[in-house]
């Protein structure tokens, strides 16, 4: 499920966790158009979990109606959701101008908007409002992606330093905001947390588990070998934040190991080009091995043969080169972007190879494409797909379902030491961000494995804790 935007509401403030955009059918994104179901003007902050679309292409929208507050990110999220609204406004602006309808947002309203931000690092207590507190932990989904702990306190809480001795929190709630699928090149995993009355978790996998991570590199060397020994072009459609990356990192070794042959590759993307940038500025949030590797002086994103396309003459002269060759492009569902200029070129070609490494979410071209299609329309063209199509799961910047069920396992009853009385243990779990059958697939589970109430709560839904 896309557009994420969960209210909390406690005696005293209102805030929000995310506020994404609408991404999949047309139906869908036409609610992206819709007032929002609350008052902007009464939110008093938003805790901002990662820098996908999904989880913060409407925030422009919402400062535009009028909220006053703070938004709350770790740095690189903060980074990547300037840039990634930035590149929205260019997209949206053409969907509008072809549909005749006025842009959701502007250039000027994301300027407005990143004036909101305040960085929040992991692992430190911080005050949303009187009596909210959050705690940013590893998600390991994207870079600066964060599992969101709340601490709800009955009695104000005074500034620094924390008098925490006037108030124990009444009710703790963890939100999974998209966990991430260990091990995964570059991050570090997902923090398992210990206490929570309340958590909401993610499904977007629940009902499925990836192939190890670690046969990925394997993976993708043998569909390279196959497309090069084919004489086609390989695409690959990629998210430019995250997706991208891990592609570079394995290519770059497959390269400098001699695993694959020497063929051109364009990351034909100036988006990605521009988030690379901003991973290399924070290497303090890889992992250890890719951390050790950088201190030994390989430069992780970049290896003979590579090429960055940033104009679309640049985009365009691609066709000129001989195949093989490697083309990796947004956007990874082809819901737009570069690679569906190289999808109507060379979808229909038998000797030609399309890649899928990202979730495809229904109603998107890849979706249709990865169920089999055999005719998609693609820039009011028709494309009879006669090239071969490959998947890898293993890439997913998702949790499966057997990593959802563990770190759902890893809540245990917790109490104050000076407080017997005042214990967290899960009371409920709600199953979010998921299709219908992968949600109600986890809830089972949760309720026959853990033995703990879940729900899948449809939108709109109010709960009571």
């Amino acid at each position: 499920m896309t557009g994420v935007n969960y209210l909390l509401e406690t005696k005293n403030a209102k805030i929000l966790l995310d506020c994404g955009l609408f991404q999949g059918s047309k139906d869908l994104e036409h609610k992206n158009s819709e007032p929002f179901s609350y008052d902007p003007k009464e939110i008093k902050a938003v805790i901002v979990s990662h820098s996908h679309l999904d989880h913060i292409g409407r925030l422009p929208q919402l400062v535009k109606s009028g909220f006053e507050g703070k938004i709350y990110a770790t740095p690189p999220t903060i980074d990547f959701t300037r840039l990634i609204l930035e590149d929205s406004v260019r997209v949206l602006s053409e969907k509008a101008k072809k549909a005749g309808v006025v842009p959701l947002f502007s250039q000027n309203e994301v300027d407005e908007l990143m004036r909101h931000f305040v960085a929040a690092n992991y692992y430190k207590r911080t005050q949303a409002t009187d009596d909210i507190y959050f705690t940013f932990h590893e998600a390991g989904h994207i870079l600066g992606s964060a599992v969101i702990e709340l601490e709800i306190f009955e009695k104000k809480i005074y500034p620094e330093p924390l008098d925490f001795a006037r108030g124990k929190p009444s009710r703790r709630i963890v939100f999974s905001g998209d966990l991430g699928n260990p091990p995964a090149p570059l991050l570090r995993p997902p923090d398992f947390l210990d206490s929570a009355d309340y958590v909401l978790v993610e499904s977007t996998y629940g009902d499925r588990n990836h192939e190890p991570p670690q046969e990925c590199e394997a993976k993708i060397e043998k569909v390279i070998e196959d497309a090069v020994s084919r004489g086609g072009v390989l695409m690959i459609p990629s998210f430019a934040l995250e997706r991208t990356q891990q592609l570079l990192y394995h290519l770059n070794n497959l390269v400098e190991h001699h695993r694959i042959p020497r063929v051109p590759v364009f990351i034909d993307s100036p988006l990605a080009s521009r988030i690379t940038e901003i991973y290399k500025k924070y290497p303090q949030y890889f992992n250890q091995q890719t951390t050790f590797e950088i201190d030994s002086g390989d430069d992780i994103f970049n290896f003979p043969g590579l090429r960055f396309t940033h104009s679309s003459k640049e985009s365009k002269e691609i066709n000129e080169v001989a195949p093989p060759k490697i083309i990796i492009a947004g956007s990874g569902m082809s819901q737009g972007g570069r690679i569906v200029h190289h999808e109507v070129r060379y979808l229909s070609g038998p000797k030609n190879t399309l890649l899928l490494v990202t979730y495809q979410a229904e109603g998107t071209l890849g979706r249709l494409i990865s169920d089999g299609a055999k005719k998609v329309e693609i820039l009011d063209q028709a494309v009879t797909i006669n090239a071969k199509i490959e998947k890898i799961s293993g890439y997913s910047a998702h949790a499966d379902q057997q990593f959802l069920m563990d770190w759902l396992r890893s809540f245990k009853k917790a109490c104050y030491a000076k407080d017997q009385n005042v214990c967290h243990e899960i009371k409920k779990i709600f199953i979010v961000q998921g299709e219908t059958k992968a949600a109600q697939t986890l809830m089972g589970l949760v309720r026959d494995e853990l033995g703990v109430d879940a729900e899948v709560p449809d939108v709109g839904t109010i709960a009571e804790i």
